[in-house]
């Protein structure tokens, strides 16, 4: 790491830190080996896997290729941040209880992918899963198990809007 270090105020999961960043630093590599949030996972590196995938301002974002020098002001939540008063949310739980989790490896990144989906479109056809989810690698699956938890988390919350 070079020597040029930069305050930057982030927030992250809701909570406000203020840093003196390497200028090279990823968000990847602030948030895994600095803040300890272990949950967003280092796949390639190259922007090319969706394991480091993080919401930024509602978007689902690979932080390996973000520097934190050029996040400021930015609020990024990560899979440890979708939790819901220490329990997983309908979108983790939904990935459990479809059996979309296979390995792990690649799921933080999935959910988060499938929580900015959910965001913006709150009934999504297959077509429209699969195409939010293409920039995340699974090599366990064929995408069906991931497939359906999308689509129980879509019912799930679905149906808590209209209770």
């Amino acid at each position: 790491m070079s020597n040029d270090f930069v305050t930057v105020n982030l927030n992250i999961n809701n909570r406000n830190y203020t840093t003196q960043a390497d200028s090279k630093w990823t968000l990847l590599y602030y948030l895994r080996e600095v803040l300890d949030l272990t949950g967003t996972k280092y796949g390639c590196g190259t922007n090319d896997c969706g394991a480091c995938r993080v919401l930024i301002d509602g978007e689902a974002k690979n932080s390996c290729v973000l520097l934190v020098k050029n996040l400021e002001g930015k609020k990024i939540i990560t899979i440890e941040g979708l939790q819901e008063n220490g329990k997983l949310n309908v979108i983790q739980q939904s990935f459990v209880d479809a059996g979309a989790i296979q390995c792990g490896f690649c799921t933080s990144g999935m959910i988060i992918s499938t929580t900015a989906l959910l965001g913006n479109n709150s009934e999504p056809s297959e077509s429209e899963i699969r195409e939010a989810l293409k920039e995340n690698l699974c090599r366990c699956t064929g995408y069906v198990k991931i497939v359906d938890a999308v689509r129980l988390s879509s019912v799930i919350l679905q149906e808590a809007v209209n209770e």
